[in-house]
This record gives structure tokens, sequence and C-alpha cells, in this order.
């Protein structure tokens, strides 16, 4: 590979995916490109979200000359990924919640999903329940609060647990049901970001399941990095100096503007 990867997203939710393909593959030279000017995603109109996305990326696949184009985010996944495929001529990976693992790993057979509003109610996630999670129930939690609690949490302020627990209610009460969950498949890449505070809130001990480790193997398949010098340069769309810690810690160099057309 000739160019360094990129990952994409809405916000800092692909710092997860980051930490994934880094501890996997400690060579691989990384980009991030984040679209913070318009977080959050969930909340905007599909056909115009899709035009963003496709405009954002290709800026950014320019700015680093990237060689592979990672879209670690759901929402932009589900909109944007085939407009992406024929835009670009790079491989473009994109990002589904782990519903299959998830569904292989409960032993209750029922399972937890807990994502963005945009992300439970799409058609494509009641496909991948119906294609590997057939037999199990699922709990679906709309948590699109946790973003915003993400994106502080790395800005170094403090979650609010008390909107957290609200948020996340129907998680703890489906956790201690009759037949209770003991998976969860973290469908926003922002929430393995959470995941410490997550885990510490539950009523009782869960699996949390990502996509990061899945979308890191999708890497090596499509085209296997090699090793290099690390690249690390980080672009987003709005200021974003209260994140600079945050991308530090994640192996990035403070954000810099993206140029869009």
């Amino acid at each position: 590979m000739s160019g360094p990867v990129l990952i994409f997203d809405s916000g800092v939710g692909g710092l997860s995916v980051a930490r994934s393909l880094a501890t996997s593959y400690p060579d691989i030279a990384l980009c991030y490109a984040c679209d913070n000017a318009w977080l959050p995603y969930g909340l905007r109109d599909d056909v115009t979200l899709a035009a963003r996305i496709l405009t954002v990326c290709q800026a950014a696949v320019r700015a680093c000359q990237a060689s592979m184009l990672v879209v670690a985010c759901n929402t932009a996944s589900t909109l944007a990924l085939e407009g992406l495929r024929q835009a670009l001529d790079i491989p473009v990976i994109g990002t589904v919640p782990a519903i299959k693992p998830a569904a292989l790993a409960s032993r209750t057979r029922h399972i937890g999903l807990l994502a963005t509003r945009a992300t439970v109610h799409r058609p494509y996630t009641q496909d991948l329940i119906e294609r590997f999670a057939g037999d199990c129930l699922v709990t679906r939690v709309a948590a699109d609060a946790l973003v915003t609690e993400a994106e502080a949490w790395l800005g170094g302020r403090g979650v609010d647990e008390t909107r957290l627990n609200a948020a996340l209610a129907p998680l703890w009460q489906a956790a201690q049901a009759p037949c209770p969950l003991d998976t969860v498949v973290l469908g926003c890449t922002h929430f393995p970001l959470l995941k410490p505070v997550l885990a510490r809130l539950a009523p009782k001990p869960l699996g949390w399941i990502d996509s990061g480790d899945a979308i890191a193997r999708r890497v090596v398949d499509v085209a296997p990095p090699g090793t290099g010098p690390a690249d690390g340069r980080c672009f987003t769309t709005a200021d974003a100096r209260h994140l600079r810690r945050a991308f530090n810690d994640f192996g990035f160099e403070p954000p810099q503007p993206l140029l869009l057309p």
C-alpha cells in the first residue's frame, strides 16, 4: 500500500476503529478525518447527508493521499457506501453492527442492540437480525445521547451518568428479565469508547461486542498493509482544538482544517 488508510467518521467514534487497527497491525499508517461540523449525522435527512459524506470523503482522500478508505460510521455506510465506491478509485470498507458475532456469543439467546436512532430503525439492521440472529430475542435501544457523551469523554469532560442511565434503562431492564440478555452489540463506533463506563454502570456483567476487530480483518483481506512511516494526520471540518489530547492519545497529530470545495 502506497498511502495511509483513511478512517472517516462524523466525529471521534472512528478512533475506536483506529485503536483496533493499530493494535492488530502496529506498523499500519493511518490518517483520520471527521465531519464534526455536521455531527450528529442521525439528525440529517438522507439525501442531503449522502451528498455531504461524498464531498467530505473525496476531500479527505485527496488531502492525505489515502490508499484505502474505512467508513467508520454505520449511518454513513448505509447511505453512501456505494456512491463512494463508484466515485473513488481506492478500496472502500464500511461498517455494520456486529449482530452475527453477538448472536454466536450469546448463551441466553437474548442480545441487545445499542445504536443510534437511525441505525436501530434502518431496514438493513432488520435484515442483519433476520439473517444472523433469527433465533434470538433482540432488544433494540436507540441511545443517541451516547454519541454526545463519547465526544465529551474524549474532550476531557466527564460523562453525565444520570443521562447515560436514562438512555440505557431499557437495556438494564432487559439484562434482568426472566430471559436476560447477556451480550450487547455496540452498533455505533462512538460507543466502544465508553465501554469502561458502560461496564461499570451495567447491573450485571455483560459481553460487549463492536465492529472494530472485524473491520481490521477486512482491511487486511482487501489489501494487506505494509510497514512504513507512520502518517497520523488528522482533518476536521470544524474547530476541534478541545480534542487535541484525545487524537494524540490515539496516535494522531493535532487536527487541521479539511478544505472542502
